[in-house]
Protein backbone atom coordinates (compact mmCIF):
# COMPACT_ATOMS: atom_id res chain seq x y z
CA UNK A 1 0.00 0.00 0.00
CA UNK A 2 2.91 2.30 0.83
CA UNK A 3 4.50 1.57 -2.27
CA UNK A 4 1.57 3.12 -4.35
CA UNK A 5 1.20 6.19 -1.79
CA UNK A 6 4.79 6.57 -3.11
CA UNK A 7 4.12 6.51 -6.51
CA UNK A 8 0.90 8.49 -6.44
CA UNK A 9 2.43 11.88 -4.49
CA UNK A 10 5.91 11.44 -6.48
CA UNK A 11 4.26 11.38 -9.85
CA UNK A 12 1.53 13.52 -8.80
CA UNK A 13 4.28 16.32 -8.10
CA UNK A 14 6.04 15.65 -11.62
CA UNK A 15 2.94 15.89 -13.32
CA UNK A 16 2.18 19.13 -11.36
CA UNK A 17 5.17 20.78 -12.34
CA UNK A 18 4.66 19.84 -16.21
CA UNK A 19 1.61 20.96 -16.07
CA UNK A 20 2.44 24.30 -15.07
CA UNK A 21 5.63 25.03 -16.67
CA UNK A 22 4.37 26.06 -20.44
CA UNK A 23 2.19 28.79 -17.95
CA UNK A 24 4.19 29.60 -15.92
CA UNK A 25 4.08 33.37 -15.47
CA UNK A 26 1.35 34.12 -16.71
CA UNK A 27 -1.06 36.33 -15.14
CA UNK A 28 -4.58 34.70 -13.49
CA UNK A 29 -6.46 36.81 -15.41
CA UNK A 30 -5.17 35.57 -19.45
CA UNK A 31 -5.94 32.06 -17.67
CA UNK A 32 -9.39 32.72 -17.03
CA UNK A 33 -9.60 33.77 -20.64
CA UNK A 34 -8.21 30.72 -21.63
CA UNK A 35 -7.51 28.05 -18.78
CA UNK A 36 -5.55 25.23 -18.69
CA UNK A 37 -7.35 22.04 -18.99
CA UNK A 38 -4.87 19.53 -20.25
CA UNK A 39 -0.92 19.14 -21.10
CA UNK A 40 0.30 21.95 -23.32
CA UNK A 41 3.75 22.43 -25.27
CA UNK A 42 5.72 25.33 -25.71
CA UNK A 43 4.36 28.52 -23.94
CA UNK A 44 6.69 30.14 -21.34
CA UNK A 45 9.79 28.03 -21.34
CA UNK A 46 8.98 26.72 -25.15
CA UNK A 47 9.28 23.43 -23.87
CA UNK A 48 7.69 19.65 -25.14
CA UNK A 49 4.74 18.98 -23.58
CA UNK A 50 5.17 16.75 -20.76
CA UNK A 51 8.48 18.97 -19.48
CA UNK A 52 9.47 19.02 -15.99
CA UNK A 53 11.12 22.28 -13.98
CA UNK A 54 13.68 22.65 -11.47
CA UNK A 55 10.90 21.50 -8.89
CA UNK A 56 11.17 17.93 -10.12
CA UNK A 57 14.92 18.28 -11.48
CA UNK A 58 15.84 18.86 -7.60
CA UNK A 59 13.36 16.62 -6.50
CA UNK A 60 14.87 13.62 -8.30
CA UNK A 61 18.14 14.51 -7.33
CA UNK A 62 17.10 14.54 -3.77
CA UNK A 63 15.39 11.22 -4.63
CA UNK A 64 18.74 9.40 -5.75
CA UNK A 65 20.92 10.84 -2.89
CA UNK A 66 18.54 9.53 -0.70
CA UNK A 67 18.62 6.29 -2.65
CA UNK A 68 22.14 5.89 -2.88
CA UNK A 69 23.42 7.88 0.16
CA UNK A 70 20.83 8.08 3.18
CA UNK A 71 21.40 11.78 4.37
CA UNK A 72 25.03 12.89 2.61
CA UNK A 73 24.63 17.37 2.40
CA UNK A 74 27.95 17.36 0.43
CA UNK A 75 26.08 14.57 -2.04
CA UNK A 76 22.92 16.57 -2.62
CA UNK A 77 24.96 19.69 -3.48
CA UNK A 78 27.17 17.77 -5.93
CA UNK A 79 23.65 16.99 -7.84
CA UNK A 80 22.60 20.27 -7.14
CA UNK A 81 25.26 21.64 -8.66
CA UNK A 82 25.49 19.14 -11.73
CA UNK A 83 22.13 19.86 -12.30
CA UNK A 84 22.79 23.51 -12.73
CA UNK A 85 26.05 23.72 -14.25
CA UNK A 86 25.82 20.31 -16.43
CA UNK A 87 21.61 19.74 -17.02
CA UNK A 88 21.26 16.61 -14.76
CA UNK A 89 18.60 15.09 -14.26
CA UNK A 90 16.35 17.30 -16.41
CA UNK A 91 14.47 15.83 -19.36
CA UNK A 92 16.77 17.54 -22.08
CA UNK A 93 19.92 17.83 -20.90
CA UNK A 94 19.56 22.02 -19.86
CA UNK A 95 18.42 23.50 -16.96
CA UNK A 96 16.16 26.04 -18.11
CA UNK A 97 14.65 27.75 -14.62
CA UNK A 98 16.26 28.34 -11.45
CA UNK A 99 15.26 30.09 -8.47
CA UNK A 100 17.94 33.25 -7.47
CA UNK A 101 18.49 32.18 -4.08
CA UNK A 102 18.85 28.44 -5.36
CA UNK A 103 21.22 29.49 -7.60
CA UNK A 104 23.21 31.72 -5.12
CA UNK A 105 22.94 28.86 -3.22
CA UNK A 106 24.38 26.35 -5.16
CA UNK A 107 27.29 29.12 -6.68
CA UNK A 108 28.03 29.40 -2.67
CA UNK A 109 28.86 25.42 -2.49
CA UNK A 110 30.72 25.87 -5.88
CA UNK A 111 32.58 27.92 -4.12
CA UNK A 112 33.82 26.06 -1.04
CA UNK A 113 31.23 26.90 1.35
CA UNK A 114 30.20 23.97 3.57
CA UNK A 115 26.74 22.93 2.56
CA UNK A 116 24.81 23.54 5.90
CA UNK A 117 26.24 27.21 5.09
CA UNK A 118 25.08 28.00 2.08
CA UNK A 119 21.19 28.73 2.33
CA UNK A 120 20.19 32.26 2.27
CA UNK A 121 19.13 33.57 6.13
CA UNK A 122 17.78 36.94 4.53
CA UNK A 123 14.16 37.78 5.05
CA UNK A 124 14.42 37.94 1.28
CA UNK A 125 15.16 34.30 0.90
CA UNK A 126 12.33 33.05 1.71
CA UNK A 127 11.48 32.14 -1.76
CA UNK A 128 9.70 28.08 -2.68
CA UNK A 129 12.96 26.47 -3.76
CA UNK A 130 13.27 23.76 -0.89
CA UNK A 131 9.58 23.54 -0.20
CA UNK A 132 9.01 22.66 -3.94
CA UNK A 133 11.81 19.65 -3.54
CA UNK A 134 11.16 18.56 -0.07
CA UNK A 135 8.38 15.65 -0.45
CA UNK A 136 10.62 12.66 -1.25
CA UNK A 137 11.92 13.08 2.23
CA UNK A 138 8.80 11.95 3.43
CA UNK A 139 9.32 8.68 2.70
CA UNK A 140 12.58 8.85 4.27
CA UNK A 141 11.37 10.86 7.42
CA UNK A 142 8.37 7.01 7.86
CA UNK A 143 11.19 4.84 7.28
CA UNK A 144 13.98 5.98 9.68
CA UNK A 145 11.81 7.39 12.56
CA UNK A 146 8.39 5.72 12.40
CA UNK A 147 4.86 7.18 11.56
CA UNK A 148 4.66 10.03 14.14
CA UNK A 149 8.49 11.62 12.77
CA UNK A 150 6.20 14.70 12.94
CA UNK A 151 6.42 14.83 16.67
CA UNK A 152 9.86 14.41 17.43
CA UNK A 153 12.85 16.86 17.23
CA UNK A 154 15.57 15.08 15.41
CA UNK A 155 13.00 14.91 12.25
CA UNK A 156 12.60 18.73 12.25
CA UNK A 157 16.39 18.96 12.16
CA UNK A 158 16.61 16.84 9.18
CA UNK A 159 13.88 18.57 7.33
CA UNK A 160 15.67 22.30 7.99
CA UNK A 161 18.79 20.71 7.18
CA UNK A 162 17.67 19.99 4.16
CA UNK A 163 16.22 22.87 3.42
CA UNK A 164 18.92 24.78 4.90
CA UNK A 165 21.14 23.76 1.94
CA UNK A 166 19.26 26.30 -0.32
CA UNK A 167 17.23 28.48 2.07
CA UNK A 168 18.19 28.72 5.90
CA UNK A 169 15.85 31.48 7.22
CA UNK A 170 13.37 29.75 9.97
CA UNK A 171 10.16 31.04 7.36
CA UNK A 172 11.25 28.65 4.87
CA UNK A 173 12.54 25.77 7.47
CA UNK A 174 8.63 26.00 9.04
CA UNK A 175 7.21 25.68 5.62
CA UNK A 176 8.92 22.35 4.94
CA UNK A 177 8.41 21.24 8.22
CA UNK A 178 4.22 21.80 7.91
CA UNK A 179 3.85 20.53 4.37
CA UNK A 180 5.79 17.40 5.28
CA UNK A 181 3.88 16.61 8.33
CA UNK A 182 0.27 17.42 6.46
CA UNK A 183 1.34 15.28 3.59
CA UNK A 184 2.57 12.37 6.85
CA UNK A 185 -1.30 12.50 8.12
CA UNK A 186 -2.41 11.68 4.37
CA UNK A 187 -0.56 8.66 4.42
CA UNK A 188 -1.71 7.87 7.48
CA UNK A 189 -5.56 8.46 6.41
CA UNK A 190 -5.12 6.12 3.19
CA UNK A 191 -2.96 3.21 5.54
CA UNK A 192 -5.70 3.43 8.23
CA UNK A 193 -8.51 3.61 4.73
CA UNK A 194 -10.26 6.39 6.63
CA UNK A 195 -12.96 8.10 4.61
CA UNK A 196 -12.85 11.64 3.41
CA UNK A 197 -10.21 12.57 6.01
CA UNK A 198 -8.94 15.23 3.28
CA UNK A 199 -9.75 18.40 5.77
CA UNK A 200 -9.13 16.33 8.87
CA UNK A 201 -5.55 15.21 7.95
CA UNK A 202 -4.64 18.76 7.12
CA UNK A 203 -5.78 19.97 10.10
CA UNK A 204 -3.74 16.76 12.61
CA UNK A 205 -0.46 17.66 10.11
CA UNK A 206 -0.75 21.62 10.86
CA UNK A 207 -1.27 21.10 14.72
CA UNK A 208 1.23 18.49 15.21
CA UNK A 209 3.67 20.74 13.93
CA UNK A 210 2.53 24.15 15.04
CA UNK A 211 2.91 22.38 18.45
CA UNK A 212 6.48 21.34 17.57
CA UNK A 213 7.48 24.73 16.61
CA UNK A 214 5.51 26.92 19.39
CA UNK A 215 7.65 25.29 21.78
CA UNK A 216 10.66 26.34 19.94
CA UNK A 217 12.04 29.62 20.59
CA UNK A 218 13.52 30.13 16.85
CA UNK A 219 10.64 29.78 15.69
CA UNK A 220 7.57 31.33 17.42
CA UNK A 221 7.88 34.73 15.86
CA UNK A 222 7.25 33.03 12.62
CA UNK A 223 4.04 31.56 13.19
CA UNK A 224 2.17 34.91 12.65
CA UNK A 225 3.41 34.24 9.00
CA UNK A 226 1.51 31.09 8.74
CA UNK A 227 -1.77 32.54 10.71
CA UNK A 228 -4.28 32.02 7.10
CA UNK A 229 -3.54 28.31 7.12
CA UNK A 230 -3.86 27.82 10.76
CA UNK A 231 -7.62 29.20 10.41
CA UNK A 232 -10.39 26.15 10.14
CA UNK A 233 -11.30 28.44 7.81
CA UNK A 234 -8.74 29.00 5.16
CA UNK A 235 -10.03 26.50 2.47
CA UNK A 236 -13.77 28.84 2.39
CA UNK A 237 -11.34 31.84 1.31
CA UNK A 238 -12.16 33.51 -2.07
CA UNK A 239 -10.11 33.08 -4.77
CA UNK A 240 -9.16 36.66 -5.12
CA UNK A 241 -7.66 36.51 -1.97
CA UNK A 242 -4.89 33.61 -2.89
CA UNK A 243 -1.39 35.03 -3.44
CA UNK A 244 0.23 32.47 -6.58
CA UNK A 245 3.57 34.37 -6.29
CA UNK A 246 7.00 32.37 -5.29
CA UNK A 247 6.90 33.63 -2.02
CA UNK A 248 7.10 30.03 0.11
CA UNK A 249 3.89 31.46 2.75
CA UNK A 250 2.25 32.28 -0.44
CA UNK A 251 2.86 28.87 -2.66
CA UNK A 252 2.25 26.86 0.44
CA UNK A 253 -1.17 28.52 1.24
CA UNK A 254 -1.95 28.56 -2.74
CA UNK A 255 -1.42 24.98 -2.40
CA UNK A 256 -3.45 23.81 0.28
CA UNK A 257 -6.11 25.92 -0.76
CA UNK A 258 -6.29 24.22 -4.11
CA UNK A 259 -5.92 20.74 -2.71
CA UNK A 260 -9.08 21.40 -0.10
CA UNK A 261 -11.31 22.91 -3.06
CA UNK A 262 -10.98 20.21 -5.27
CA UNK A 263 -12.66 16.90 -5.45
CA UNK A 264 -10.04 14.92 -7.14
CA UNK A 265 -6.34 15.14 -8.45
CA UNK A 266 -7.55 16.74 -11.83
CA UNK A 267 -9.70 19.62 -10.29
CA UNK A 268 -7.02 20.18 -7.63
CA UNK A 269 -4.48 20.22 -10.11
CA UNK A 270 -6.32 22.64 -12.34
CA UNK A 271 -7.07 24.89 -9.49
CA UNK A 272 -3.65 25.38 -8.94
CA UNK A 273 -2.28 25.67 -12.49
CA UNK A 274 -4.72 28.33 -13.08
CA UNK A 275 -4.19 30.31 -10.58
CA UNK A 276 -1.33 32.24 -12.73
CA UNK A 277 1.92 33.33 -11.60
CA UNK A 278 4.10 30.30 -10.07
CA UNK A 279 2.52 27.92 -11.56
CA UNK A 280 4.70 24.73 -12.34
CA UNK A 281 5.86 25.04 -8.52
CA UNK A 282 2.22 25.34 -6.81
CA UNK A 283 0.77 23.04 -9.07
CA UNK A 284 4.02 20.84 -8.44
CA UNK A 285 3.56 20.93 -4.25
CA UNK A 286 -0.32 21.05 -4.54
CA UNK A 287 -0.14 17.59 -7.03
CA UNK A 288 2.14 15.61 -4.14
CA UNK A 289 -0.53 16.18 -1.89
CA UNK A 290 -3.27 15.00 -4.37
CA UNK A 291 -1.47 12.25 -5.72
CA UNK A 292 -1.22 10.75 -1.79
CA UNK A 293 -4.73 11.66 -1.64
CA UNK A 294 -6.32 10.27 -4.49
CA UNK A 295 -3.86 8.12 -5.47
CA UNK A 296 -1.46 6.80 -8.62
CA UNK A 297 -4.57 5.60 -10.32
CA UNK A 298 -6.38 9.54 -10.14
CA UNK A 299 -3.68 10.66 -12.14
CA UNK A 300 -4.92 10.85 -15.97
CA UNK A 301 -2.78 8.29 -17.94
CA UNK A 302 -2.34 10.56 -20.89
CA UNK A 303 -0.82 12.93 -18.63
CA UNK A 304 1.13 10.33 -17.51
CA UNK A 305 2.36 8.79 -20.35
CA UNK A 306 3.05 12.60 -21.90
CA UNK A 307 5.83 12.87 -19.20
CA UNK A 308 9.10 13.04 -20.98
CA UNK A 309 12.19 10.37 -19.92
CA UNK A 310 9.04 8.51 -18.53
CA UNK A 311 11.22 5.14 -18.25
CA UNK A 312 14.03 6.39 -16.58
CA UNK A 313 11.51 8.39 -14.37
CA UNK A 314 10.11 5.03 -13.66
CA UNK A 315 13.66 3.66 -12.59
CA UNK A 316 14.39 6.26 -10.45
CA UNK A 317 11.08 5.75 -8.51
CA UNK A 318 11.02 2.30 -8.33
CA UNK A 319 15.30 2.30 -6.87
CA UNK A 320 14.05 4.90 -4.73
CA UNK A 321 10.76 2.36 -3.39
CA UNK A 322 13.14 -0.37 -3.44
CA UNK A 323 15.59 1.25 -0.78
CA UNK A 324 12.84 2.09 1.49
CA UNK A 325 11.69 -2.04 1.82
Amino acid sequence: MEEMLLKGSLYGSIVGDALGVPVEFISREQLKRKPVVSMREFGTHNQPSGTWSDDSSMSLATIISLTENKIDYDDLMERFLNWLRQGEYTPFGVCFDVGISTERAISRFEGGLTPLRCGGVAETDNGNGSLMRILPLLFFLRKEFGEDFATLPESYDLIHNISRLTHAHPRSLMACGLYLAIANELVLGRLHKAKHFKGVAVAKGLKKARDYYQSNPSFQSESVYFARIFNTYFNMLPQKEIRSTGYVVDTLEASLWSFLNGHNYTETVMKAVNLGGDTDTIASICGGLSGLYYGLTSIPEEWLESLQKKDWLKEVIDNFQNSLA
